[in-house]
């Protein structure tokens, strides 16, 4: 590892600080989920007269209604962006995407200078594995792949086996919801090579055997990943993640595992192989996979007697994406799939950067609770690094805060607001009110504890309060140096 000797005090002050078995760590993550997809959430939904949603129940998620109701459940939870790539890189460093050079999709790479919590938690003993998609720098300099691949990415050639992974099973980007290796046509034939037309077009990878020099990974072969008997992406990712967690078991090691599902991310194919690409069939299916196959990893730790010291985190990186809807949408702009809340992915209005989100970790949250304080994806590193007790030597501006006293019962609100950039589009979170600009270069302010619809701009009616939240803003925009 590049920064050995910066750990060195991280490894004696964290043997020193573990009495108690140090928890198992899975950050679980959808791909486009919406606030309002998993059941818990959609069977309360209405139309904005209050009448009764006609797509109540119309996603049916057992799994995740179960992990929140057991665990705690974060109705105000964010992504730090309301694409993927930029949320991603909060998740691993606690920092605003700018900080890390990842603005938007497609954009920058998990850089050699960050400490994600792959590299943290390895110099501390943990096991680290990354299945799923990756979406944080190219995985091959040769040959094209998905969004970035070949030469020309060589710049951004960043993968999990440069930051301190010990498994992979990764793509750059998207694949298809079924058959991944198959372009997005129900009709169409598995591909026999690499060469075949039918072929989509995104690897998976396995960590090379010499990451260090490789100009890419180990790529998966097509009969591992098209299986003619089971094509479903989620659980593929949950197979390789059960393999990842029982040999770290065996090996009575504690575990870092971060499972990033494609699902429901485009193109969506339906599992049944009857629906169209990308329709409310495929979406529900391919959503309802995904939640059985969370099923199964649950089931395991369960099996491995080690689910009770598992903290398993749940969410999605935005809102879900535009033209997949639920049977009867009658409101696109505040759907079903949004929660109601308006616009989705994209967007810094509600509906494009909250998202579900839920903690589960029997051993500490011993029963169901819901809370309506702010939380972010920045917040999951400092959070893990505050329960572990590490302290990592010349750690960057972090952006998030630790959620320990709120997992513990001991805080009730956010002591520093959570703020978003996106191109033009910016906005600040407090507890109470929300002060967003759309890309328009205005200012909107919303209640946004009795508006979460972003309904009735206050502006107008409270300049001195945008006037004071845009000079909070402005200050940590400087000091996150985020030109646009």
């Amino acid at each position: 590892m590049r920064k050995s000797i910066l750990f060195i005090l991280l490894v004696i002050a964290f043997s020193f600080a573990q009495a108690a078995p140090r928890p198992n760590i899975i950050l679980v993550m959808a791909d486009d989920l919406g606030y309002g997809d998993p059941g818990y959430m959609n069977r309360s939904m209405t139309l904005p007269d209050g009448s009764a949603h006609p797509d109540r129940g119309w996603l049916e998620t057992p799994v995740l209604d179960e992990m929140a109701a057991s665990g705690l459940r974060f109705d105000r939870f964010y992504a730090a962006a309301p694409v993927c790539s930029p949320t991603r890189a909060s998740c691993l460093t606690g920092r605003h995407p700018f900080r890390v050079g990842v603005p938007y999709a497609n954009t920058g790479q998990l850089g050699a200078d960050e400490t994600p919590l792959s590299e943290v938690l390895h110099e501390a003993g943990y096991r680290t594995g990354h299945i799923g998609k990756w979406h944080l720098g190219a995985m091959t300099t040769v040959r094209e792949d998905s969004n970035r691949g070949g030469p020309k990415y060589a710049n951004v050639y960043s993968a999990p086996w440069h930051h301190d992974y010990d498994f992979c099973f990764a793509t750059e980007s998207k694949v298809p919801t079924y058959h991944p290796y198959r372009i997005a046509k129900t009709e169409a034939p598995l591909p026999v090579s690499f060469d075949d037309p039918n072929f989509y077009g995104t690897y998976y990878w396995r960590i090379p055997a010499d990451p260090a020099t490789a100009p890419e990974g180990e790529i998966v072969r097509i009969d591992e990943v098209n299986n003619p008997q089971d094509g479903d992406d989620s659980k593929l990712l949950v197979e390789q993640s059960i393999q990842f967690i029982e040999q770290a078991v065996a090996d009575d090691k504690p575990f870092f595992l971060v499972l990033w599902f494609h699902t429901p991310h485009k193109p969506i194919t339906d599992p049944l192989g009857k629906a169209d690409v990308d329709s409310s069939k495929a979406a529900k299916r391919a959503i309802e996979d995904m939640d059985e196959a969370l099923g199964e990893l649950r089931s395991t730790l369960d099996t491995l007697g080690v689910r009770n010291n598992t903290m398993l985190w749940f969410t999605s990186d935005n809102g879900p994406e535009y033209g997949v809807d639920s049977p009867h949408e009658t409101d696109r702009n505040r759907s079903l799939r949004s929660g109601g809340l308006r616009e989705r992915k994209r967007s810094l209005y509600e509906g494009g950067i909250r998202v579900p989100g839920i903690l589960e970790w029997p051993d500490v949250i011993k029963s169901g609770r819901i809370t309506a304080m702010p939380a972010v994806t920045s917040d999951y590193y400092p959070t893990i690094l505050d329960f572990l007790e590490i302290d990592v030597p010349g750690q960057k501006p972090i952006d998030g805060i630790s959620l320990r006293p709120l997992i513990e019962e001991n805080m009730s609100a956010r002591p520093a607001p959570i703020g978003f950039i996106s191109q033009k589009k910016r906005a600040w979170t407090t507890d109470d009110y929300k002060l967003v600009d759309p890309g328009t270069g205005q200012w909107e302010l919303y209640d946004i504890t009795t508006d979460p619809q972003e309904r009735n701009n206050l502006a107008a009616t409270y300049p001195a309060e945008v006037k004071r939240l845009e000079a909070e803003f402005d200050a940590w925009r400087t000091d996150v140096k985020a030109d646009q």
